[in-house]
């Protein structure tokens, strides 16, 4: 059965569920659809480029319910947000799969071999071929809220989810070129969290480290937080816009009194029931007043 497409061609098209395919000369363009049915997280994600050099192979497999699954699989270390899910990802926030009616395999089995002879290497790579999402980026953890501008991530607690821990070192501020990598646990798990790994620091539970940022049920989504570690994970590696033309510092914004007052509230309770000392308390009631 012939085909009446060329991948020579640019700009042609293979649109499945979710997502269509658009094959250029040296990369694939997927466009994710929006809407209802669509994952959340490739809604989020819009679109992306994928340079064939960072492609490892392409597989075309029977899928579910009358269906067809082209994947094109990416090299280990091409892809910054395959790389800090670490194989996290439930199949269907996949987005290197495309799903297609069963009629259409002929079509599909087409474009996978035109594919498969562009491809030329399969093993590691030595630097991410796939841009990171852009910052700046933030969402709203369990415990805190984290942002990022390219070049800082800060962390900011919530009195009502913070550790004691945490509210005594503070909210924290991170330059990338003090970290050496990121590690998400998917929010759909239990302990779900983002660290961030500095160094040889002494590894200890996310709920009690300055470093992380702890999901719960509703907090940290995956279509959120892991854009966001992918984002950080590019810039840790030197790739990515906001990391080779770094941004200019933004002033810190002046803080709300109310909120100041709250937690001021909140660092009073702790140093009644004893979990900070007068020392303490005294130091980070004047951090938080200088804020004003």
């Amino acid at each position: 059965m012939g085909v009446p497409h060329t991948m020579s061609r640019m700009g042609d098209v293979l649109a499945g569920f979710h997502a269509a395919w658009e094959f250029e000369s040296d990369s694939v363009l997927i466009r994710y659809q929006r809407g209802l049915r669509t994952p959340k997280l490739l809604s989020a994600l819009g679109e992306r480029r994928i340079p064939l050099a960072a492609i490892g192979r392409v597989t075309l497999s029977a899928g579910r319910r009358g269906t067809v699954v082209l994947r094109a699989e990416p090299r280990p270390g091409a892809d910054p947000l395959m790389e800090a899910a670490a194989g996290q990802l439930k199949e269907g926030c996949d987005p290197y799969r495309l799903v297609l009616p069963a009629e259409r395999e002929t079509l599909a089995e087409y474009y996978a071999e035109e594919l498969r002879e562009r491809l030329t290497r399969s093993g590691p790579a030595d630097r991410f071929l796939v841009d990171a999402p852009e910052a700046p980026l933030s969402f709203k953890a369990y415990d805190g809220k984290a942002s990022f501008d390219g070049r800082t991530v800060r962390f900011r607690w919530f009195w009502t989810g913070a550790s004691s821990a945490k509210w005594k070192a503070g909210d924290q501020s991170f330059p990338v070129s003090e970290l050496s990598g990121v590690e998400w646990r998917s929010p759909e798990v239990f302990e779900g969290h983002l660290r961030l790994l500095r160094g040889e620091a002494e590894p200890v539970q996310a709920d009690q480290d300055p470093g992380a940022v702890v999901f719960g049920l509703g907090y940290g989504p995956v279509h959120e937080s892991l854009p966001f570690a992918a984002a950080v994970l590019a810039a840790v590696r030197g790739r990515g816009a906001s990391a080779a033309v770094p941004a200019p510092a933004a002033p810190a914004p002046r803080r709300d009194p109310a909120d100041i007052a709250e937690r001021i509230r909140h660092l009073g309770e702790l140093h009644v029931a004893g979990l900070v000392t007068d020392e303490e308390f005294s130091v980070k009631k004047a951090e938080l007043l200088a804020e004003l």
